[in-house]
């Protein structure tokens, strides 16, 4: 059997929960965060190591409230996300004080991860069966060479994937009748508004969506090949980029579109029916607190996660 990996990704700023460290917020009913149940389900599926992506200076606090627990039941590797960590001959912006989005994440790992990997945002519940379905993928060792990228994603319902306190951001998908990705387009401010879903694009205009579609959660399942299409991609969007711009991400979404569209890469849609839930907004800890209660009653979860101090 093939290992795998689970990488997940926790050097976000968080700017939106009000200042706080959201990643890092309790949910649990004894001081669980929701990475911890990505973790045991993670475990439950077949995982076998976890690689948290972080800041150096979340390190202390995040080794604190979750590292040193989670490194007693599954092995634990950590790499680092940063400003200046840019290929020889580039330099940040004046100005730019946040990481350079989720693509320089993954590629933040690229020493460490020699397995195929799942990659989660550390502040999204996904549920169980993305996790088994993901496993399931990588660990198939029939995947030999290919002149194409070979990847899996989960698909969220996107009317399962909202928040009831502001607008989100999810890769709105285009998928084939054989489950086959054929465009992802991050779209912006999802919500209801008077009993109408809205959305923007990038720019800010207002774009169609629809309930019922497939969106990517940053669920993505990988192969250490990827971190060669990573390390070139991150150097041309940097020599793309205008002095002056300090906001543009390098974003794994828009990285395999574009590989989808010059047919470089083939991504399997594995569809789940399970309810997203986030810290997105502070407002949202009482409800994702509320919603893993629930599930505690329902018998997914015990009310201690780990019994490790």
């Amino acid at each position: 059997m093939v290992k795998t990996t689970l990488m997940i990704m926790a050097a976000g700023i968080g700017s939106r929960f009000g200042g706080g460290i959201k990643q890092l917020a309790p949910v649990g009913p004894c001081g669980e965060i929701i990475m911890d149940y990505s973790i045991y389900d993670a475990i439950k599926a077949g995982f076998d190591e976890v690689i948290f992506i972080i800041r150096h200076d979340l390190e202390a606090d995040f080794k604190e409230i979750i590292g040193r627990r989670i490194e007693k039941v599954i092995p634990v590797k950590y790499a680092y996300q940063e400003l200046c960590d840019l290929p020889a001959g580039f330099a940040a912006p004046k100005g730019r004080t946040k990481p350079w989005g989720t693509g320089q994440a993954v590629l933040a790992a690229a020493g460490l991860a020699e397995h195929p990997f799942a990659v989660i945002n550390a502040d999204d519940y996904y549920g169980r069966e993305a996790f088994e379905k993901l496993h399931a993928y990588l660990s198939d060792d029939r995947k030999g060479p290919s002149d194409v990228y070979e990847m899996c994603m989960a698909g969220f319902v996107l009317k399962n994937t909202l928040s009831e306190n502001g607008g989100v951001t999810r890769g709105v998908c285009e998928v084939d009748g054989d489950g086959s990705l054929l465009k992802v387009t991050e779209t912006y401010e999802i919500q209801w508004k008077n009993g109408v879903l809205c959305a923007q694009d990038e720019k800010g205009n207002p774009v169609a969506v629809d309930a019922n579609q497939q969106v990517s959660m940053n669920m993505w399942g990988l192969r250490p090949d990827f971190f060669q299409e990573l390390r070139a991609g991150f150097e041309t969007f940097l020599s793309e980029l205008s002095p002056e711009d300090v906001r543009s991400e390098y974003l794994l979404p828009r990285i395999i579109d574009r590989l989808l569209s010059e047919k470089k890469a083939s991504v399997k849609v594995l569809e789940t029916k399970d309810k997203w839930f986030g810290v997105t907004y502070q407002e949202d800890k009482k409800s994702v607190t509320t919603a893993i209660r629930g599930l505690i009653e329902q018998g997914m979860y015990k009310e201690r996660l780990f019994e490790v101090n």
